[in-house]
């Protein structure tokens, strides 16, 4: 089934719902940006928000659409919906009260049908992305936290949990490049190709596989700070976000001091 025709049945099995006061797309195809694997999110509003009965019409709607092959009801957030069909179409639903919706703009929603008019009481523009300070100086303190367990993961040859802490670094190190570049509209978890520039993308790309074992394990985790670190610094300097220099230099430490490592970077830059 195309995407527009499985819109279409949904909104033709709700519209006339008492319960549902507003369907909206989210997401990529609710500002124009969806592609042949996009999935399809709506923002579905009811005066009683999340309820059992609400999510059983919106059950019953989906499987008009396809056979249901997975579905997760308010499990991973309280108002979300997830469900697949059997041509893993993937549909999910945030289901909001009118007052929440109103946090929402209308940049980034398509209406499908609303009933009180709410779309043209909202904002008309998303307000400009950015981790908050405090969010971004966590986020610099659990690569330096992560960093710092590498003395543990070589000291008790866990290679394998060695690769694993790589992969957290290489994941805090793309939250960067995308905070850095500060896309207006970020989309999905599978959008990265539009976040990152060319620059960031051959950053990303030229760093060693993660391999397990010790010598390999001990470069790739200097490689990611060297490509980390001195970035993170800039963009700290430039938000105002002061750096956990006590922290950092800690860590540091005791990498030298248990594995002779010393810091491949600069600190004042």
């Amino acid at each position: 089934m195309q995407s527009e025709s499985i819109i279409e049945t949904i909104t033709n099995a709700l519209q006339d719902q008492p319960v549902i006061r507003g369907l909206f797309l989210s997401g990529s195809f609710g500002n124009g940006r969806a592609d042949a694997y996009s999935d399809i999110d709506f923002v579905l509003v009811s005066g009683d928000g999340p309820t059992a009965e609400v999510a059983g019409v919106w059950k019953a709607a989906v499987a008009r659409t396809g056979d249901i092959v997975m579905w997760w009801d308010r499990n991973v957030r309280p108002a979300l919906i997830n469900a697949i069909t059997a041509d893993w179409t993937r549909t999910d639903v945030i289901i909001l009260k009118p007052e929440q919706f109103a946090a929402h703009n209308q940049a980034s929603l398509r209406p499908l049908f609303d009933h009180d008019d709410l779309y043209d009481q909202l904002q008309k523009e998303q307000p400009h992305p950015q981790a908050s300070p405090a969010r971004l100086f966590r986020q610099i303190e659990e690569f330096i936290r992560i960093l710092g367990l590498l003395h543990l993961a070589a000291g008790r040859e866990e290679y394998i949990n060695g690769v694993a802490g790589i992969f957290h670094l290489r994941t805090k190190l793309i939250d960067l490049l995308v905070e850095e570049t500060a896309a207006p509209d970020r989309g999905g978890a599978l959008h990265l190709n539009r976040l990152l520039t060319e620059e960031q993308k051959a950053l990303i790309t030229a760093l060693p596989a993660p391999v397990p074992e010790r010598d390999a394990m001990i470069a790739t985790h200097l490689a990611y700070a060297k490509a980390y670190l001195p970035r993170a610094r800039q963009l700290a300097r430039l938000r105002g976000v002061e750096w956990p220099e006590r922290f950092e230099a800690a860590t540091w430490d005791k990498l030298n001091e248990s594995l002779g490592l010393a810091r491949p970077y600069r600190s004042g830059r």
